[in-house]
Formats: C-alpha cells, structure tokens, sequence
C-alpha cells in the first residue's frame, strides 16, 4: 500500500501520518469490506482503501468551508450503515429509556461522531448527493439533528457555519420530505442559542418567503413554523429586538396566497402566538381575525383545521374580538365538527370543550343545543378505522399475551394523609382517567373530544340538555346495530355527572338494560357497559342491594373474568369504582368477591394484572377491617405473596402490587403479620438501594445512572401501610431495621414526593412505636419545620400531620419545638386558596400543640381562632378533632383574650347549622361560642 511521499491525508476528519493505521481504524469503525487501489483525480493522485470506494482524501480543513471535499466519505459509511439502520425498529434512538435495537450500527455512528469532519459529510449527503434516494438523505439529516441537539457546541466554528449555510442554500429543494428536513435541522441550530448567534437567518428566511419559486417559498415557511413553534416567546423578546414586529405582519400576508400549503403555513405560524397573546399580533389581531373568516371555507382541509385550531385559541383569550360574530363562528363551527376530513371535524370540536368554560356559554349556546347535540352524538360512534386499530372484531383474546407498548408507563401517587368527612363519599375530582375506555386509541380522537364535549355542556346545562337528548337516546340504546347502540351507552355515560338529578327518573329502567348489555355478544358493548355502569354507581348504591347492587355486582365479576381483554380491563376499573361507592355494602359478598379476583390472577395477562391489583387495594380500602377473617386471608395472601416474590427489585410492576399489599395491610392489621417481615425487610432494602444509587449518581453523575425514586416511594407507602395495620407489633421490625436512619436521609430528599411519602410514615411510626422516633426527634422536628411550605402541598400536609401526631406522644417535652414550627402553621392557616385538606391537618396539629404546650401557644390565639372554627367544621368526630378542641379550649382557658375580637363567631355558627343542616362540627363550633358567652367574653348576637 504505498502512498507519495510527504502527502498527508485525512481519514474521518483527522491529519494522519500514517495511513495504513488509519485505514485499519476506520475499517474497525465502519466494519466493511476492505479493498486496496489507486485512483487518478483530476489534479492528482489519490491513494484510497475503499469499503465500496471509500475514499481517504488530502486535508481539507486547509480549504474554505464553501470547498469542503467529500471525496474522502462517499460512498462511504452511511451507504452501508442507511440499510441496518432503516430496517432496525424506528430509524432513530427515542426520547426516554432506550429501546432494543440493532446495537452495532449505532455503535459505530457513536464512534464516526468523534470526528467533526463527519458532520460536514452528513449536511453534504442531505443537501448535495442527490443521487441517493430521498429516506437515505433525510436519515443523514436526521443524525445530524441528533449530533447538533447533543453535541452543537463542540462543533468547530467552520463545520457550523458550513452546516448553517448549505442549510439556507437548499431550504428549496426539490423534495419535500429534503425541505422539511432541512427545516428539522435549522430549528434544532436555533434551539441551541443560535437564534442570537445566527443573525442572518430569520431575515434570509423572510426574504425567501418572496421566492417566485415555490419550493423555496414553502421550505422557507416550513422552517419558520418550526422555530414559531420552538422560540415563541424568544422571538417576542428584547434578545432578538422583537422579529414579530416584522414577522407577523409579513404572514398574514400570505393568508391569500394561491398556494394551500403555504395558506396553511402562515395561520400556523401566527397561531403560534395566540395563547401567549405576543403584543405583534395583538395589534394586527382584527387583520388576522378578517383573514381567519376570508379563509373559513377554504377547499384545503389542512386550512380549515387551522383557522379552527386559531378560533378555539381566540375563543379562549380575545373571546372580546369574538363576541360580536359569535353567532355565526357557531354556525360554522356546527358545520366544522362535521367535517368529511376527521382532522378538521376533530379541531372544530374542540371549540365546544373551550366554549363550556366561558361565562357566557349558556347564553350564546342554549339557542344552538338542538344542532349540537345530535352533531356530537353522531361523532361518538366508532369510525371503522377505529374498529380496526381497536380489533373490534376479535371477542376472545385473553390467551394472547400483551406487547409491552399496550402497557402505559405507571407513575405512583405518593401517601397524602386525608381527615374523615361527615356525609363522606368518594371524590371522582382526582380520577384522571376515567375515559371512554378506548385505551388502545391512544392519540385524542373525535369521539374521546365528542363525548368530552358532551360531558361539560352537561355540567354546564344540566336538566336543561335533557329534552334534545332523551328523544336521540332511546334510539340509540335499543339500536339493532351495535356500534350505534355502542355509542348509546357511551352517550349516557358522558352525561352522567351533569345531568344525574334528571336522570333519575330514569334509571330504574335504564340501569337494568345496562346490565343486560354486560352480557352482549359483542365485546366493545360489554366494555363501554361497564364503564357508563360505573359512572351511575353512586346512585346504584344509594338503592337496596337487592335492586340493582348485586345484579350489577354479580355481572361485573363475571365481566372481569371475559375472555376478551379490554372487557377484562373495563370491569375491573368499573368494579373498582363500585367498590369505593359501595364500601361496607360489599361485605355480604366478600368470599364471592375474591373467589373472582383471585381466580383472574391466572387468567390474567400482563396490563389486565396491573388492573387487578388495584381493584384488590380499593377492595381492602374499602371494606377495611371486615377482610381480617382467615377464610378471606388464605384466599387472597397466597396469590399476592406468589407475585411478590417473582418480580425482581428493579421491576417497576413492583409499584402496583406494592401498592395493593400497602392497603391490604392496613386493612387485615394483625392479620397480616405472618407475611410481614419479608415485606417490611424488602420495603427498608428498597429504600436502602435507591438512596445508595442517588449518592453515586451525585457524587459520579458521568459514571452511574439517576435512579428511579418510585420504588423508594411505593416501599415508604407499603410500610406506612404495615405500621398503621400492624401497630404496636411492628415495633419488632423497626428496632431490628435501620429505618430511622433512612427515613432521615430521606426527609431531606429533593425530590418532593419522597419527602412526602417520609412524613406519612414518620407520622405512622409515630402512632405505632414512638420508642424508637423520640430518639429522633431533635433532629426531625427541625426538618419538619423547614417543609411546612404550603408551596408543595402533599409535603407541606403529611409534615403538618405528623407534627400533630409527635405532639400527642411528647407532650410538654414538646415545648422546645413549639416556636420551630407555630408561625408557620399560623401562617398556612390564613393563607387564602389553602386547600381543604391542608388546613384540616393545621388546625388540628395547632390544637394539639396547644392541648400540650397551651402556655407556649395561646399569645397567639387571636390569629388563628376564626379559620380554624371554620376549617374543622366538617370534620367526622375522632381522636385527631377530640384532641384539637380540649386543645382550644385550654388555650383559651390560659388567652381568654384571644377571642374576645370574634364577636359574630357564634352567629356565624347558627347560620352554618341552619343551611346546611346540622352537623358534629357546627355542634363543636356552637358549643365553643356557647362556653364562650358563659365566661361573659362574648356579647348577645345581634338577631
């Protein structure tokens, strides 16, 4: 392999002296076949080793970057790495945890972007080599996406600007699948700070947009959307000088241009900054609204999907600029959400769910309620696309095992400790996915946005929806086609919340057909049955069992055993819901119950197992104590201990099951004793292990992994679980663990929902073996004190909870710690917009720091009387409320003063309990006010 002498050459972007080395070295890299040749240029000789010809060319970092040579890449690596890497699953790497893939070719990409020169070779194959088919260019483009997004700063000065000028000398090429993305590759530049760096480019691409070529023109405008949509709020900054002032005036200029595609550009581009309300386009905002209606019945679907997207973002922050045509942008939008096109159908019918929050929705809207509703009814049918990507047609699939995208990622909810309510009843507010049951349709689609529609116009019009509804109904419902009936069933549940009191007369007729469509032949009617079911369960149960509660009771546990998956998915979270309506009621049929769920364990397949575990936890929460009968046990604990110790440490379907044992112990208490310790010693080496990846994360970020807090989170809940089921007897367990050292470091964790989950079981601990906490103490309270921030609300409530427990266990000892924490829970207790819960567990803690320490707390009694009356008003008698109120009164014994100031609490009082009804904790505020008017400290109510 001889070479001329003194000639230097360059291999992957680097001056070698010896080019065999070299050759070996980028053979290692690119891993093909190796030939060895000399080739004739037109100046000179080349020597060249080729992988298909791949050539090794002198350096030409000597030249200017407009001359970079590729000679010495093409053909070269990416005509052989293109093949592996489009046949691998998905060209690229994803965002988020990296997936199976042929690891090889990316390797060797890994190893090609050590050499800066490589980079020129990717922009030149995008931009130049347009003898290579179109997928192959865009994937070199796309890769050096992915090396700008990971690398851009290190990239020598003349290999960026060769990259952002071949990237503005080509935004016009020929093919559109190049022109976009070119565009993909100059906002990513942008994205790294280079919109400040990169002066010329916003210009050039304005002055493009002028092009009487059309390619370049539309290039040109797919670039600017994606930076509109990347730098919004840069580009209607000081940084840049405000570009918008130019830019937008510029765009609506071209919402009369002849081309579709660039009309659609442009409302993109300006709708862009809309919810931000940029100043530019609030200036230009009657122009663009005049343009928004010239385009209202454009022939371009892509078009009218974006004067609608644009009218439904007006809707919610200029609805002023609105009001005036809203009559006719109604009409339209009627005729929108009909649309041929789904796409365009599906942005008009977001206009409804925007509408809904507006004040004047019930009155702009009740006159159009007759075209609506049977517009919305009709958009909740399954399309047949639908039917297919659901596989409406399988009804038996339970045997088929799940692929692991069916399974959504879990993300636990960390211990929030809650007080007991009078007239308590389950709040559906936090149900984040109580949807229509087409999980599998993943991506927000026109019968999920007609039935959400339908749902909030119910809450808004109530009864009032009723008459244009009922007629469509009956129809629907006993419909001979079962993907109307489908719809029927979907349609009475969207309105169940709004529309309940309406309903009622109804329902004894209509919750007996429900149950009858559980047993449908299609398996699509079985599942959405199950869900409109669980949305009337609350009025089910207010029935005698006997009337619908056990037939629907008794339905639903044959419908969690179907043999179709998602019919097998909808029972169980339908069963769930029953079981937090029902509670106690279920106790009769507990042995039935678990037979059931037990029984799916076997039966079930991966995603429907997660299902199942938390219908079993809402079942322990539920009915509570009644579970800790031993037949009950030795049905349930087996299968459950079966799957705990078959799952590994690191295996995040640990979340669910560690979840389910957390209420599952808390509801057999001593009944679960026997499988305690192996639980309780795997929950403390969780924690351990967690905070020992965090320390070597910190400490070697470059070496080690962040770990995954969640299993430190669900092990903190599952043994608050254990130490407020087992109480005292887990007192064994904690002197046998270093728990305590562990819950310290991990009060102090950055991450809220740690501290959170800390303070839950450091309150449970406290009730259940305050032996080994009160060592702690001196440490702890100071840590308890610095997280009474009502910013993180669930920290700031489980701290101000456990302070409250510490202090029934301390008592006076409690004295020194008082000041650490009183103005802070003073301070929460007057906060205005304070959620309930929060100050629940405030006035409680500050009445049981006054029960304790009165002297220290009762100078400051003044300040909290009045919103702590008020806060504790509903609370269920307890120990906790017992407590808080001797508390007060003993404050008030020590700082009879302190209440003189609430004159009117006594009246406030009386018409509390006469309003609302009487309740225990108007009786406790009554009878404060009362033993207060005793001691002569209050005057006689006026009235």
């Amino acid at each position: 392999m001889g070479t001329s002498s003194g000639t230097r050459y360059l291999t992957v972007g680097l001056l070698v002296p010896d080019v065999v080395q070299d050759v070996d070295e980028f053979l290692s890299v690119s891993g093909l076949c190796r030939t060895v040749g000399r080739g004739t240029g037109d100046v000179k000789d080349y020597t060249f080793f080729s992988y298909r010809t791949c050539l090794f060319v002198p350096d030409s970092r000597r030249q200017g970057v407009d001359e970079w040579d590729p000679r010495g890449w093409w053909p070269g690596p990416l005509s052989h790495l293109c093949p592996q890497l489009c046949g691998s699953e998905g060209a690229l790497p994803r965002e988020g945890p990296c997936l199976p893939r042929p690891l090889t070719a990316w390797q060797k990409l890994k190893q090609l972007n050590q050499f800066p020169d490589f980079n020129n070779y990717l922009i030149f194959v995008l931009t130049r080599l347009k003898s290579e088919d179109e997928p192959t260019r865009s994937l070199s483009g796309l890769i050096l996406k992915n090396n700008v997004k990971a690398h851009y700063q290190s990239f020598p000065p003349p290999v960026a600007d060769f990259i952002k000028q071949e990237c503005l000398n080509n935004i016009g090429d020929a093919s559109s699948l190049i022109r976009a993305t070119i565009g993909i590759l100059i906002t990513t530049i942008a994205s790294k700070g280079e919109l400040q760096m990169w002066p010329e480019l916003l210009p050039q691409l304005c002055n493009l947009l002028n092009s009487e070529d059309y390619n370049t023109c539309e290039g040109a405008f797919g670039a600017l959307q994606k930076i509109c949509e990347d730098s919004s709020e840069l580009l209607d900054s000081d940084a840049l000088n405000r570009p918008l002032n130019i830019m937008i005036p510029k765009f609506l200029q071209f919402f009369k241009h002849c081309s579709p595609k660039i009309r659609s550009h442009a409302i993109a581009c300006v709708n862009q900054f809309i919810m931000d309300r940029a100043q530019a386009l609030m200036d230009n905002i009657d122009t663009f609204i005049e343009h928004l209606f010239a385009l209202a019945v454009d022939d371009d679907p892509e078009v009218r999907k974006n004067v609608c997207r644009a009218l439904v973002m007006l809707l919610e922050v200029r609805i002023d600029r609105l009001i005036p045509h809203m009559h006719s942008i109604i009409q339209y939008m009627l005729q929108r959400t009909q649309d041929h096109d789904e796409n365009v159908a599906l942005e008009a019918c977001e206009f409804w769910l925007t509408l809904a929050e507006q004040p004047i929705c019930k009155e702009v809207l009740a006159s159009h309620l007759v075209q609506l509703i049977p517009i919305l009814v009709n958009g909740m049918k399954y399309s047949e696309i639908d039917i297919i990507l659901l596989k409406g047609d399988v009804e038996e699939d339970e045997a088929v095992p799940d692929s692991e995208q069916d399974i959504k990622p879990r993300f636990h909810k960390s211990r929030t400790v809650t007080l007991p309510h009078e007239a308590e009843r389950p709040d559906g507010s936090e149900d984040a996915e109580d949807d229509d049951d087409d999980d599998a349709l993943s991506d927000w689609n026109l019968r999920k946005c007609s039935a959400a529609a339908l749902d909030v116009l119910a809450n808004v019009f109530r009864e009032e929806l009723l008459p244009h509804l009922l007629p469509l109904l009956k129809g629907l419902l006993f419909h001979p086609e079962w993907v109307v009936k489908e719809s029927g069933i979907l349609v009475l549940g969207a309105i169940a919340e709004g529309c309940m009191q309406g309903m009622v007369p109804y329902l004894p007729e209509l919750i007996p057909h429900l149950i009858q469509c559980l047993s449908d032949k299609k398996a699509l009617v079985r599942s959405i049955a199950c869900w409109t079911l669980s949305r009337y369960a609350h009025w089910v149960v207010s029935q005698p069992p006997d009337m619908h509660l056990k037939p629907l009771m008794t339905e639903l546990l044959k419908r969690i055993l179907d043999g179709n998956k998602r019919v097998q998915e909808a029972a169980c979270s339908a069963f769930a819901t029953l079981e937090e309506e029902a509670c106690t009621e279920l106790v009769p049929y507990l042995s039935y119950i678990l037979d059931t769920l037990v029984f799916a364990f076997g039966k079930y397949q991966h995603k429907n197992l997660l299902i199942l575990y938390d219908a079993i936890g809402t079942l322990a929460d539920s009915v509570g104590h009644h579970l800790n009968q031993p037949e009950y046990i030795q049905k349930l604990m087996p299968p459950l201990i079966q799957k705990w110790n078959e799952l590994k440490d690191e295996d995040k379907d640990l979340f669910p099951l560690l979840e389910c044992l957390s209420s599952v112990a808390t509801a057999l208490q001593s009944g679960f004793l026997p499988y305690c310790e192996p639980v309780y010693q795997r929950c403390v080496t969780l924690v351990q292990k967690t905070l020992a990846q965090a320390m070597m994360y910190t400490q070697h970020p470059e070496q080690y992994e962040a770990p995954d807090k969640d299993f430190m989170i669900v092990a903190l809940d599952l043994l608050s679980g254990l130490a407020e089921g087992l109480g005292g007897h887990v007192e064994q367990l904690v002197a046998r663990s270093n728990i305590m050292t562990l819950l310290f470091q991990c009060m102090q964790d950055s991450m809220p929902e740690v501290r959170q989950s800390s303070f839950a079981l450091l309150g449970d601990l406290t009730k259940a073996c305050f032996i080994h906490v009160k060592p702690c103490i001196a440490e702890f309270m100071p840590i308890l004190g610095t997280n009474l921030n009502p910013e993180f609300i669930s920290v700031c409530n489980n701290a101000t909870w456990a302070i409250g427990e510490i202090c029934m266990q301390m008592g006076a000892e409690m004295q020194p710690y008082v000041q650490m924490v009183l103005s802070n829970l003073v301070e929460i207790i007057n906060r205005p917009n304070t959620p309930k819960t929060l100050l629940e567990n405030t006035a409680i803690t500050i009445g049981r720091l006054g029960y304790v320490c009165p002297q220290e707390v009762a100078p400051m009694l003044q300040q909290f009387i009045r919103p702590w009356c008020t806060s504790l008003r509903n609370i269920r008698d307890n120990e906790e409320k017992d407590s808080a109120f001797r508390g007060i009164c003993m404050m008030i014994g020590v700082n009879p003063g302190g209440v003189v100031q609430v004159g009117q609490l006594g009246s406030e009082g009386r018409v509390g309990a006469g309003s609302g009804g009487p309740s225990h904790g108007i009786r406790h505020v009554s009878g404060l006010y009362f033993l207060l008017r005793r001691c002569s400290l209050l005057g006689e109510p006026e009235g």
